[in-house]
């Protein structure tokens, strides 16, 4: 008879006292008189508490230090934050580097001699890697969430949470933390010369995303079995998205722009995706082909089938990731704005000139290469100017004016107006 996996300890008697007796982990635990319906409730509640615990006996709070919990819970972490198709979110990522700091200074210290002061500790070493204010007090609400956690879960004493709590997060222009600048809308310019460089699929991914102000994670994951073509306009309605696990649900409503989109690229298999890498890439050869003036030759094949076969590790997947589409953009912003050749970066450069150089790069790619989600920002904006900040919020899938107003700027112009008038 095959071994049951993950048995529960069993419930045995003890010969010696007549006592029922579980052991968990090399301890044993005494439940009361074998046989009786106590020791047999004791015996359930002790299994509950270690099922609970993820199949560990308890560790006592003096004992347990700053890793042993971070251990535990990036192992919660990665089974909680979940889409519902069972993949992964980048929210465990996140907490990772959010808890990289903590680890650094205080992976040996035990969990209840943390406190307010270890924690400002932690908040300041941030601010000499240099990240960013509004960074930094999202990092330092992770790492309160990581204490809650434990308090939840008994590892971590309840007053230590209390004391974390009180802990403020950083004030702008009232710390050393260096301010992050405002994600604004993709220029006009940027937009066009980017979008010259990119592929027919990804120039209809940019072009719907600005058409209707979706989220890169809801584009990329678009299937025809989620959009109800049966009325007008288009509703989509994605599998996920951001405040899903809160309850919330999230129409896309797709009108004739969308749908000439899109209409094409519907599939027979309603599972497909509709912008789908394998099928860019098909596309992508069938027009180096269509403009490919000479013959093919013999030799020209065999190089591309070996080329096919080392690269196969990394194939095309059926659906991009919001990274490979955020990556397909960079390096279209950077193709179309060559990056001057003097903050190139050579091998005989001296370190003191790589640094120098990594910084104009990343001065550079700040000016010239927008990312996805600034799409989000122009159609805000748009949406606001042209139809009022209540119709953004409704298109946007906001639950509050409050969250709309930090993606579509203010319409100055029409405050100019006015005041030319009346002022």
């Amino acid at each position: 008879m095959p071994k049951l996996l993950h048995r529960n300890p069993a419930y045995r008697k003890h010969r010696a006292s007549g006592q029922a007796i579980v052991t968990i982990d090399g301890h044993d635990h005494y439940l009361g008189p074998y046989g009786t319906r106590a020791s047999r409730s004791e015996y359930d509640r002790v299994i509950a508490e270690w099922l609970a615990a993820g199949r560990r006996s308890p560790v006592p709070i003096a004992d347990l230090t700053i890793a042993e919990l971070m251990v535990l819970y990036l192992e919660h972490c990665k089974t909680y934050y979940r889409r519902p198709d069972g993949t992964p979110t980048n929210e465990t990522d996140c907490i990772i580097q959010a808890l990289r700091p903590l680890k650094e200074l205080y992976s040996r210290t035990r969990v209840a001699d943390f406190g307010p002061l270890a924690l400002k500790t932690v908040r300041q070493a941030m601010i000499k890697k240099k990240w960013a204010r509004t960074r930094i007090n999202m990092n330092v609400g992770r790492i309160k969430r990581f204490f809650k956690w434990g308090v939840e879960n008994e590892k971590v004493p309840a007053s230590i949470l209390h004391g974390l709590q009180a802990v403020q997060g950083l004030r702008a222009g009232r710390s050393e933390a260096k301010e992050s600048d405002p994600v604004g809308p993709v220029p006009d310019l940027h937009f066009a010369a980017a979008r010259s460089k990119l592929s027919p699929m990804l120039q209809d991914m940019v072009d719907l995303q600005f058409c209707t102000g979706m989220r890169p994670g809801e584009l990329v994951a678009m299937r025809s079995c989620d959009i109800d073509t049966s009325a007008e306009p288009w509703v989509y309605e994605p599998p996920f998205h951001k405040t899903h696990h809160h309850g919330h649900k999230r129409l896309i409503y797709l009108g004739p722009k969308a749908q000439k989109i899109i209409g094409p690229r519907l599939k027979p298999n309603l599972a497909a995706a509709i912008f789908s890498p394998i099928e860019a890439e098909q596309e992508r050869h069938a027009l180096q082909r269509e403009n490919r003036k000479t013959k093919v030759q013999p030799c020209q094949i065999l190089r591309a089938k070996r080329s096919r076969s080392r690269k196969a590790k990394r194939a095309p997947q059926e659906f991009y990731s919001v990274t490979s589409y955020r990556r397909a953009i960079a390096r279209a912003c950077e193709t179309a704005f060559a990056m001057p050749a003097e903050i190139r970066a050579a091998k005989d450069d001296a370190p003191d000139v790589k640094a120098a150089k990594a910084a104009e790069r990343r001065k550079w790619r700040a000016a010239h290469v927008w990312h996805p989600h600034q799409l989000r920002h122009s159609a805000a904006t748009r949406l606001r100017r042209e139809f009022g900040l209540e119709a953004a919020q409704v298109i946007l899938g906001h639950k509050t004016l409050t969250v709309t107003q930090v993606y579509a700027e203010k319409n100055v112009e029409a405050a100019r107006r006015v005041m030319a008038e009346v002022g």
